[in-house]
């Protein structure tokens, strides 16, 4: 980082000092209460999640003295406290008769506590080092980040190091963390110097009671809970420095952010860096590129191009679901791009998604390029009557979507402003929705179970801001409850986290190196029929349908990127767009080996052949660094024959295969999309019985003869070959 005339850590510190003195004089207060509580003596009950009971004083005992109660080995393992269903730090006494339990490391709950407490050190280590205005430093799913606002300078990865030399410091240091109660206007005088913290403070109301936290020097605006000393923080690592904004508005104040992880263990460390150095390689954005897979360009970010083989990715993944819904029986439809705005007002996008759509006028109208496809199926479904005959009506929409997304959002193509959707939307019965939902869970299954992707499932039920019935609401929950469970799969309950417009099941995938996304999506909706005014003639007069918003792979583009990172760049063969290299041992084999390319190309494979002057070995492996699936070695001999030799790209030598028999069973390894090679089933040309023979093919028949010899024939070498 460039360095200043000023000395912004100097300039700060009359603002850190005078947070501490009001702390202290805070947590004096609060002292003061806890002695009282102590000398009252108020007996209370602690209710374990096994049914003990366990006894305590109101206002001075505490979760942790509880931990200590049941084991020295539990106290010290135990970072945070739920009570009442609340967290709670485990130095905080109780309130009175309550529920305990006690999270570690194990468990979710645990984790995020310590990477939350850990966001506090790396929050101490920037004001100490660089004088910052600190502004939200939330855990995430793996570790945590911090933002913090410095004018006009930037952190790169040189104060990578600086920044984790200060927090491990201050780990060492085993700094308590300790709480507060305040009001909103003491909040206020200890932050005043900060216009970040300000702001979240005055969102507030007047009479709000707020909490405060100090570890060491730093004291920060914060709900909780926390672990009881930065000592628990064993091993810390500051992953990355980039650039945020205040509010994710690009239009407000630049902030740097800082992300980091830490551990109870250093092994765990180790596990975690080996992972995400593994993570670095199968990067999409790197892999798309050195295979020639996709690329982005500067005149037009967030819009990607898709190279040749990148091109037969993507078609073959849209292949994969138009198989799936001719056999689950949907209906694709093609619908406009763009749209008079009167569509989203409609809908409701004008009011709540403007922002994140490309709009402009034609003839004084405004206009809005689609970010979904669900207007434009209301739409379609309402061009006439439709009767209950008719349903469940599924139509499937692969549309190309635009959404604004800010210039900083863009992430190759996980964020992206230009893509396609495997995007399908079922009209249907109230009484329908649990068949259809079930149908959907059974297709998504096949769907991943091609790609060897595990999920987990978890259904979001109705919020506290939801629109329409109760009753309705209830119907619709306990039918997707019902589909759930006919899965025979485990499924998780997320309490409240519905939409406002129906519940919805949330399925998280999983790819090799179990890092979670989410992409397929199954979603009720009451309301959109509402707003486009849908009906259908039922037997005794007219009813609304039940829209279902169903996708799989969500964006193509996303899952192209999660498969990409998943397989590493080494595509099943069904999936990939580089499956044969042929590979002639000299010149003299060219022709033959452009043979054998012609076959494979007329017979539906991905065939390409090495013409270059280079030896035979180096061939084979440029091949397999390029990952096709098989390399087919063609000399003299297998000319002679009508033959190729067979080797995968992680060098498996299967030996000498005709012609026929290589379509065979690659058409076998396609047609079922196998995970893995399935040469190794299959014995060679003229090896001994006792492995299974080719399957039979049209290719060592009739339609071979200009493949393989046969008696009565000329063979290829006698017709093409070098002349004797």
């Amino acid at each position: 980082m460039a360095e200043t005339a000023a000395n912004p850590v100097a300039e700060k510190k009359p603002y850190y000092d005078k947070r501490v003195a009001l702390f202290e004089k805070y947590k004096a207060r609060q002292d003061a209460e806890s002695a009282s509580a102590k000398e009252a003596n108020v007996p209370i009950k602690i209710t374990m999640p096994d049914g003990a009971v366990k006894e305590g004083i109101k206002g001075v005992t505490t979760p942790t003295d509880i931990a200590l109660s049941i084991s020295k080995g539990l106290m010290k393992k135990a970072l945070v406290a739920y009570v009442n269903g609340a967290g709670w730090d485990m130095g905080r006494p109780f309130e009175g008769d309550a529920t305990l339990s006690i999270k570690t490391f194990d468990d979710p709950e645990g984790q995020e506590t310590y990477w939350h407490s850990t966001a506090h050190i790396l929050g101490q280590a920037l004001e100490l080092e660089y004088g910052v205005d600190l502004t939200i430093g939330p855990p995430i799913e793996e570790g945590f980040y911090y933002d913090c606002y410095m004018g006009d300078r930037s952190l790169t990865d040189e104060d990578k190091p600086k920044l984790q030399k200060r927090m491990e410091a201050a780990c060492k240091e085993k700094q308590k963390f300790e709480r507060v109660v305040v009001s909103r206007d003491e909040a206020l005088e200890c932050f005043l110097e900060n216009k970040f913290k300000v702001e979240l403070i005055n969102e507030f109301p007047p009479e709000t009671v707020l909490t405060l936290y100090r570890n060491g020097p730093l004291i920060d605006l914060c709900r909780g809970p926390h672990v009881p000393t930065t000592g628990y923080i064993t091993a810390v690592a500051v992953n990355s420095c980039s650039r945020a904004h205040w509010r994710a508005d690009v239009k407000k104040e630049p902030l740097q952010r800082v992300y980091g992880i830490s551990f109870p263990d250093k092994k765990l460390m180790a596990e975690y860096q080996k992972r995400i150095e593994e993570a670095k390689k199968r990067d999409h954005r790197v892999v798309g590129l050195n295979h020639e897979l996709f690329f982005f360009h500067h005149l037009s970010p967030g819009s990607c191009f898709f190279l040749p083989h990148g091109a037969r990715l993507y078609n073959d993944l849209l292949a994969l679901i138009r198989e799936k819904y001719w056999e689950y029986e949907y209906t694709e439809v093609i619908t406009p791009n763009i749209y008079n705005f009167d569509l989203w007002h409609t809908s409701g996008h004008a009011a709540h998604y403007k922002e994140n759509m490309f709009s402009f006028k034609i003839d004084d109208s405004e206009f809005g390029l689609k970010p979904m496809n669900c207007p434009g199926h209301c739409v379609l479904f309402g061009m006439r009557t439709r009767s209950f005959r008719e349903l469940p009506m599924r139509l499937a929409d692969f549309g190309v979507l635009h959404r604004n997304e800010a210039s900083g959002a863009l992430h190759g193509l996980t964020r992206v402003r230009r893509f396609q959707q495997d995007d399908a939307h079922i009209f249907c019965r109230a009484e329908q929705v649990e068949s259809e939902v079930l149908g959907f869970l059974k297709f998504m299954d096949e769907v991943y179970g091609i790609f060897g992707l595990e999920y987990q499932m978890a259904l979001s039920t109705r919020p506290e801001g939801y629109l329409g019935e109760l009753e309705v609401w209830n119907k619709a929950e306990a039918a997707l409850e019902n589909a759930l469970n006919q899965t025979g799969k485990e499924w998780q309950l997320n309490p409240a986290d519905g939409a406002f417009y129906g519940p919805k099941i949330d399925i998280t995938v999983f790819d090799a190196l179990r890092r979670k996304f989410q992409c397929a999506t199954v979603q009720l909706d009451f309301q959109l029929p509402i707003r486009f005014n849908l009906n259908y003639t039922a037997e005794t007069g007219t009813e609304r349908p039940v829209i279902i918003h169903r996708a799989i792979m969500g964006s193509m583009e996303r899952m192209i990127a999660i498969l990409t990172e998943h397989f590493a760049g080494k595509w099943p063969f069904w999936l990939s767009p580089r499956q044969v290299m042929v590979v002639p041992i000299s010149e003299n084999s060219l022709g033959y080996a452009k043979h054998v390319r012609e076959v494979l190309y007329k017979g539906g494979f991905y065939a390409d052949v090495d013409a270059s002057d280079r030896k035979m070995q180096k061939k084979v492996r440029e091949a397999q660094l390029a990952q096709y699936n098989y390399i087919l070695v063609v000399g003299d001999s297998e000319a002679a024959a009508g033959t190729v030799n067979v080797r995968t790209r992680d060098n498996h030598v299967h030996g000498m295969h005709s012609i026929g028999s290589v379509l065979s069973i690659l058409a076998q390894e396609k047609s079922t999309r196998a995970k893995e090679s399935i040469f190794a089933e299959f014995k060679e040309t003229g090896a001994e019985s006792g492995t299974a023979a080719a399957p039979p093919a049209a290719g060592d028949s009739a339609s071979a003869t200009s493949a393989a010899p046969s008696s009565g024939h000329k063979t290829w070498a006698d017709v093409f070959g070098p002349k004797k």
